[in-house]
């Protein structure tokens, strides 16, 4: 009996050593991917930067339409998850052309240009732009804001807000 075993276990090993798998080194697979991803997302602040928020039920044909539903606030889920909206804008203008967007603001900025409320308007148009002309990657897209009287600020890209 235990030479039947013995004869076993040793057919057992050789069937599993030798599948036909064979050992591979490391393969290349080219650098990972970069960048923002598709899609239309509203961009939040928190502690921790900026969290982007995709926009699941609703077909987004403007770049006004994108920053009246980041005025909004986030969802309910959201802001128990800590997020919050820091834009405020007065009246504005939308235009958007390849990869420049500008906002025509009727009122001066009240932010400093290089805060979080400011990021959060500058990645969603950014992400927005990207969606509504599919030749444009977000990461391409610079946002300038412009002032009824005093200088413009940026053009910005979303990168400058972003962690990291």
């Amino acid at each position: 009996m235990k030479g039947r075993a013995g004869a076993l276990l040793c057919v057992l090993g050789i069937a599993l050593v030798g599948c036909g798998v064979q050992p591979t080194g490391v393969i290349g697979a080219g650098e990972p991917a970069t960048g923002l991803t598709r899609g239309v997302r509203l961009y939040f602040a928190s502690d921790s930067g900026l969290r982007g928020v995709p926009v699941l039920d609703r077909k987004v044909e403007s770049l006004n339409a994108v920053v009246k539903l980041l005025a909004g606030g986030p969802p309910p889920a959201e802001q128990r998850d800590g997020l919050t909206n820091l834009v405020q804008l007065g009246g504005y203008r939308v235009t958007g052309e390849g990869d420049r967007v500008t906002v025509h603001l009727e009122d001066p900025y009240a932010a400093t240009g290089r805060d979080q409320g400011t990021g959060q308007l500058v990645c969603t148009l950014a992400r927005a732009q990207s969606v509504l002309d599919p030749k444009v990657r977000a990461d391409d897209v610079k946002v300038t804001l412009h002032q009824p009287e005093g200088p413009d600020l940026g053009p910005y890209r979303c990168a400058e807000f972003l962690n990291g």
